[in-house]
């Protein structure tokens, strides 16, 4: 557990976070001391969303936004500005996923992924970055990605193409702009319970009880370590972090084992 003053001061926006993940975040994120904007598509649900961060004591801006658009990522920029006077860090937690063979992906299938996920993590980065450049302001970026961005992933095409991407970003601008004191770092989680994606991905218990299996750990991750180690990542405490991928996964990726049980 990080020191409840390490966000302190620090403003903190979060992509994708009206649910899953990026709530477990925006929730840790406001409890360490940071203001917090979390953005999503649907109003209804950023209000949930906000109902439930009020209620642990994180009084968070949320503004509905396309990460796709960039027209909106600017006017997001701007809100938060308006509000905070400032911004820090930007999660980059939105996403897009379906399990689908790529024989029978569509290119409107193909594209929404892709748009979602790599175009629309470039889009708030690129406004925010630029932010930070002109004014001479350090800051921290995030993104989340999956380790099937460089394992594969049989039926994610379009996802790992796209986080393969926002990998290939994060590296490439952790050294870019590193002379600018702008850090970009990602993570990579794995099977995580409570999420948007358990709920797509393993919907039954037969299904659920394979993942786990595949689990060396034994288990599913909980939303709040995923956050934990996001802070971290994002805090000062990981100063001299950068252009690195954190694997979260209790060992999932590398436990794949071709030849059975030992």
């Amino acid at each position: 557990m990080l020191p409840a003053d390490t966000l302190k001061d620090r403003v903190a926006v979060i992509t994708g976070g009206s649910s899953g993940l990026g709530l477990a975040m925006a929730e840790y994120f406001g409890r360490i001391g940071a203001s917090v904007a979390v953005t999503g598509r649907s109003r209804e649900r950023l209000d949930a969303a906000a109902a439930h961060l009020r209620a642990r004591g994180v009084e968070p801006l949320t503004v509905a936004m396309d990460v796709r658009d960039p027209e909106q990522v600017d006017a997001t920029l701007a809100a938060v500005l308006d509000r905070f006077g400032r911004v820090d860090i930007l999660v980059n937690n939105a996403a897009g996923n379906f399990v689908v063979r790529a024989e029978d992906l569509s290119v409107n299938g193909w594209n929404a992924v892709v748009n979602i996920v790599l175009n629309g993590t470039f889009y708030c980065t690129r406004a925010f970055g630029k932010h930070w450049i002109e004014r001479g302001q350090p800051g921290a970026i995030l993104n989340v990605i999956a380790t099937y961005a460089w394992t594969g992933g049989p039926g994610t095409v379009h996802s790992a193409a796209a986080k393969a991407g926002v990998l290939a970003m994060t590296r490439t601008l952790a050294v870019e702009w590193a002379p600018y004191r702008i850090r970009v770092n990602a993570i990579a989680p794995g099977p995580v319970d409570k999420t948007g994606g358990a709920r797509a991905l393993w919907p039954t218990p037969e299904a659920e009880a394979r993942v786990r299996a595949a689990v060396p750990a034994g288990r599913l991750g909980e939303p709040e370590e995923i956050a934990h180690a996001a802070a971290y990542l994002v805090s000062d405490y990981a100063a001299f972090i950068n252009g690195e991928c954190l694997v979260i996964d209790g060992g999932a990726w590398l436990g794949r084992n071709l030849f059975g049980e030992p």
